[in-house]
């Protein structure tokens, strides 16, 4: 009879999860979306003025003129990014318009992709051990595989991603978290006849990367999750906007970014719509890396390109106070996220190294 009460007396105090603090967050689930290499030039101004009709960039001259042309910046952001103009920005938090001096950097110096997508999912910079693209599983732990640590998350992470590196930069096999990226096609015993078409349309229609498949596919898969299979965190990783960049296109970069603008449409509707999440979900918002600034550096990014190290990052959700665009001077960088999320979450992030809370995007910052 002691024993028992000795046993029950040790589950009571037991904490829920591994890494619960006091929890006054409204926030259950999370949504992380990243757009690869989008330059926070065209999320805040919109098409580029030195760009929007170079006869070497577009396919047809002046097509982008009468797509995306406003003279007034503030319009043209609004014609390339409706949804998160009229909607998100409005509704939450976006920084990084340096024009205000309100900064978001990446404290990596390589500014790529890898380096860039391990700092904001792990919490901080390794420029020591990520020095390229290769398909090296990531040594570092990303907070989808802590959260995947915890019981009350457990099985309940998920990722998609359009490059096919996502598998190691999140090291599926270490973290037990389930990633289609690049050509992965949806498996298990009980497919939806969504992603029966899914797995045989990826297989039919190529895209021009070999690494990279069409962001269609990974949208579509994810959403195809979100409504099934109702994840409490989840990735999505959007490629194309880089790709068209290093391809010279500035054309279907724009129309890709657009296109991303109704992804994010559906997704945060998507959430909205489901009892599930609705007013219990917190949407981030993201880019590993920025761009060049010239006709020839936009095309591409790295350490020998100063602008390329400039992100954005956008918020919304129960916890996030609506104050829109952020037009004050600070200092911001993507290495936040991490142990941002899991305060929203109500948890203590584990990694000690890991970047401070981005306390302005919750409305009761807990006390450690």
């Amino acid at each position: 009879m002691k024993q028992l009460k000795l046993i029950l007396l040790v589950l009571c105090l037991f904490p829920k999860d591994i890494f619960a603090q006091s929890k006054t967050t409204k926030t259950e689930h999370v949504v992380l979306i990243t757009l690869d290499g989008l330059r926070w030039q065209e999320l805040f101004r919109g098409a580029d003025s030195l760009l929007v009709d170079d006869t070497g960039m577009v396919e047809k001259g002046g097509s982008l003129v009468h797509e995306f042309w406003h003279p007034d910046p503030s319009i043209r952001r609004a014609v390339l990014f409706p949804f998160v103009w009229n909607t998100l920005a409005q509704q939450g938090q976006l920084y990084g318009n340096r024009s205000y001096g309100a900064k978001v950097d990446t404290q990596n110096k390589l500014w790529f992709s890898y380096p860039g997508y391990n700092e904001l999912l792990t919490g901080s910079a390794d420029d020591v051990h990520i020095r390229s693209n290769d398909k090296v599983n990531n040594p570092n732990k990303t907070f989808l595989e802590y959260l995947n640590q915890d019981p009350a998350y457990r099985n309940k992470v998920m990722a998609f991603g359009s490059w096919d590196v996502f598998p190691y930069i999140i090291n599926e096999g270490r973290s037990g978290i389930p990633v289609n990226a690049g050509v992965d096609v949806a498996t298990g015993v009980s497919l939806s006849e969504t992603e029966k078409l899914l797995n045989r349309l990826q297989k039919e229609i190529r895209g021009p990367w070999e690494s990279v498949r069409l962001d269609p596919f990974t949208h579509h898969y994810a959403l195809e999750a979100l409504q099934k299979q109702k994840p409490k965190i989840l990735y999505i990783a959007y490629g194309e906007t880089d790709d068209w960049a290093h391809d010279g296109r500035y054309d279907e970069y724009l129309r890709s970014a657009k296109q991303t603008d109704a992804y994010l449409k559906e997704v945060w509707e998507t959430l909205q719509a489901d009892p599930f999440y609705r007013d219990k979900t917190t949407m981030l918002i993201t880019v590993d890396h920025g761009r060049g600034i010239t006709k020839e550096s936009w095309k591409s990014h790295g350490a020998d390109i100063p602008e390329a190290g400039q992100v954005w990052l956008l918020a919304i959700g129960p916890d996030t106070p609506a104050l829109g665009e952020i037009k004050k001077e600070g200092q911001w960088f993507s290495s936040m996220l991490p142990r941002t999320i899991f305060r929203i979450l109500g948890l203590d992030y584990p990694e000690a190294k890991a970047a401070d809370v981005l306390s302005g995007i919750i409305s009761k910052p807990s006390v450690n």
